[in-house]
Parts: C-alpha cells; structure tokens; sequence
C-alpha cells in the first residue's frame, strides 16, 4: 500500500505561473490556446463605457465563464463556485495564478448576456463552426427540428387564474390598498377541487371551481381600478389588467392561448410522442453535416411553423456561418412540400424512380439513412448541453440558448477529436516501438490481485 510522507505536507501547490503546473496537452487548454480572444475583446468591447461605473470584469472572463457553463452543463451559480474549485477552469479563462476566490457574482453573467445580446452570442457560434475548417464546409447537411421546452409548469386554466390573483392580491398589499375580500380561504378550497380534474366524478366539481375563480379574479380586478387612480396608477397597470383579462377569458380550442404569465410567447407543440404529446416552449431547426457532424445552423422560431416552412431560415443561417451554400440538404418526411429552396435541393425518403440507376437509388438510400444521426445529436444537446430545459427570459433568450448549445457541442466535438487524435499518435508510436523489439503488438493484461494495489 501507499503511504502518505509523515515527514511534513506539501508547502506549495502552484507557482508563479499556473499553466506550469498543470497538463499541457489536455483537451481544455489546447481549446483555449486556438480561440482568438482578443478578437473576441476587440468585438464585446462596444459594450462597454469607459470611466463609467464599477470597472468591467475583463471579457475573456466572462466568455470563458459561459462556455464552460454549457461544455459542463453547469447553471450560472455552479459555473461560479468551480471556478474557484477547479484550475483548469482558471487557466481557461485567462488566469496566471490561482485564485481561492469567486471570480464574479452568478449575476454578472446575466447581465453579460443581455449586453452581447443574440449577436454576440452569434458570432461565439461562427467562431465554434470555424474552429472545424473544411469539416464544415460539406456540400450535404441533415435538418432536423426539436422543441426547446421552457422553465415552465403544466399550463391549466386554473392555474393561471390562480397566478392572478395572488399577483393582484400582493399588487393591493404593495400600495397599501384595503380590500373588502382577499377570498385566501376559499381560493384554497377551490385549488383542491380542481385536482383530478380529468376524471369523470370530478370533472363537474372542476369546472365549477374554475369558473368561480375566474369570478373572483375579474372582481379584483375591478376593484383595483376603482381605486388605482387615487394614487396614480391606473395608466402604469392597466396594460397588466389588459393581459390577465384575455388570459381569463381564453378557451380551450383558441389559437395563440397564453400558456405562461411570465412567459407568454410559449406556444403548444406536438411531436407525436406516445410518452409525451405536448411540449410547452418554442421549436427549434438544427442543421449538421452529414460527415462529420459539426452543427453548421440553428434558428429559433417564435412561431409554431410547419417543418417545411423553417428550411429557408436554417439554411440562411448556415451560408452565414460557413460562407459557402448548402447544395442538399437531407430531411424526414415531416419536410414533404418544397423540392427546393433557393439553390440548395431537398432530399426526403420516397420510393426509388424508374429513371435511375442502381447507383442512384443507393446513393438516395444512404443519404437518408445517415440523416438518422442528427438524433443522437439532438438528444446530446438536451441531455448533455442544457438544451432540455431553457431557463432564459423572452424570445432573446431561446435564440441565445440553442446557440450556445449548439457552440457547446461543436465545442466538445473538437476536443474530442483533438483527444483522439493525440491518443491515436501515442498508440503509433507504442505499436513501432514493440515492433523494433519484436515484441507481440497486444499483451493482454493480467489480474494479480496482489499486485494490484501495491
């Protein structure tokens, strides 16, 4: 076994400069040495105002903060604390010398985000395309859609009622408002008649609830703008009445229902899942290569569009990234309509023609049988780079998350291929070293369980 020295503990953990005592060759800092950062400070630095307010954290920071929020699936406040935990975090962004403290509030981060806005973002993500060189300039791409659920709860009608009132009830409590009834008691009874509302025994005690909470709601509301213009709010709420009364008053089967208060551009997909039928946030159009899978496009819809209507977007998107145009762009049947958009020809499974060949027909049939592998990419962005769950606010906010999803991914693709191709030179190298020995070129290893702690 292994001792520890009882002589004394180690006196020094890092020296003068941090990137001597850590590995060179791995995958995190050979990352960091190929991004050009100061293009990335020259490019942030108009959003900024010298001599004004507290000095700015420096760029590099905060850029290197964010990208490894999403290679490490980390939220705002994790990202934080391991930086101060882990020094090839550090050294990523830019330290000489390790740090025992936080580098910045978990805040800053937000605000940094709505500094750069979806541009900046963008252009993270044209750096993340570039990074792969000609790997990303294929003439053939696969075009997925997906849903980018947002940080919401199950909508039901009885839930937004509720919401409502307990916001006009603490709006009242705010400016000092005596209310003839905050109906807290029986808005309680009622939340419990609403559970179960699907079954048939309780389906009428339900909806009898749920009208009744909507009586209520409107009658606040009229409370509250009999008395708001005493105190000179009657303008600076009325657009929020406005918003809960449409709200209120939606019916199951209309268009453009509010499925949100706090997020009212949420709309209701359905992607024909048996464990899931309907997903609550905004669709998504994700376009990779079909080689080497570097994502080349994405575009967040605000709307719920048909699969085929999103193609001129997403393409748009990658002759933006790449500088070159996509010339096939290979979809599912769920794309059926145009057979072209612009220059670029789209290629959907459909029975072979009589007019061509053996070659051709086999060509079609692996195109679309390599378009399967944009949905294991789809599912590491939701599983492995926070594309599951979206947390940032508005429409700005799920274009800047799918972007920073998909730069995570071409991200971890780069490192990855840099890690393999560093292991696949030290395996060469073995293999001609026990060749000039004559030794066999695998020795299978063997377990002594003596030995194998020692």
């Amino acid at each position: 076994m292994l001792m520890a020295s009882s002589t004394g503990h180690q006196t020094n953990l890092f020296g003068t400069d941090l990137l001597e005592q850590l590995d060179p060759s791995d995958p995190l800092l050979r990352l960091a040495s190929v991004l050009p950062w100061q293009q990335l400070e020259q490019a942030f630095t108009q959003h900024y105002s010298q001599g004004i307010g507290r000095p700015a954290k420096p760029i590099r920071l905060m850029v290197g903060l964010l990208i490894l929020k999403q290679l490490e699936n980390l939220s705002d406040e994790a990202v934080v604390l391991q930086f101060k935990r882990n020094p090839y975090y550090q050294a990523f962004c830019g330290f000489s010398q390790f740090s025992c403290k936080q580098p910045c509030d978990s805040t800053e981060l937000v605000h940094f985000r709505k500094r750069i806005g979806t541009e900046g973002v963008d252009q993270l993500f044209q750096l993340s395309v570039k990074l792969h060189g000609n790997a990303a300039l294929e003439e053939t791409v696969n075009i997925d859609t997906t849903v980018q659920e947002k940080s919401i709860t199950y909508p039901t009608d009885g839930k937004l009622a509720i919401k409502i009132i307990n916001r006009l009830n603490k709006l009242a409590k705010t400016y000092g408002i005596q209310q003839r009834r905050t109906y807290g008691k029986e808005i309680k009874d009622l939340r419990l008649k609403l559970r179960h509302f699907r079954h048939v025994s309780r389906r009428a005690k339900a909806k009898k609830a749920l009208k009744r909470l909507r009586t209520i709601a409107h009658t606040l509301i009229r409370e509250l703008r009999r008395t708001l213009p005493c105190y000179g709010l009657f303008e600076r709420y009325q657009k929020d009445f406005l918003f809960c009364e449409r709200v209120l008053t939606q019916q199951p089967k209309d268009h453009d229902k509010i499925y949100s208060l706090h997020e009212p551009e949420v709309y209701c997909i359905g992607k024909g899942k048996d464990h899931k039928p309907y997903e609550y946030g905004n669709k998504v159009s994700i376009a990779a290569t079909a080689k080497s899978n570097v994502i080349v496009g994405v575009v967040s819809h605000p709307h719920n569009l048909h699969d085929s209507k999103t193609l001129p977007e997403v393409l748009a998107h990658c002759q933006a990234n790449r500088g070159t145009m996509v010339k096939a762009g290979v979809c599912d049947r769920g794309y059926r309509g145009p057979k072209t958009v612009g220059e670029t020809h789209i290629v959907l499974p459909a029975s072979p023609l009589k007019r061509d060949n053996r070659y051709q027909q086999d060509k079609k049939r692996k195109r679309c049988q390599c378009r399967a592998a944009i949905e294991p990419i789809i599912g590491h962005l939701k599983s492995d780079f926070r594309l599951v769950r979206n947390f940032l606010k508005g429409v700005a906010g799920d274009c800047i998350n799918v972007l920073m999803a998909a730069m995570a991914w071409n991200f971890s693709l780069w490192m990855r291929l840099f890690f393999a191709l560093m292991l696949g030179g030290k395996t060469q190298a073995l293999h001609n070293l026990r060749k000039k020995a004559k030794l066999p070129l695998f020795i299978k290893p063997q377990r002594n369980p003596k030995v194998l702690f020692a």
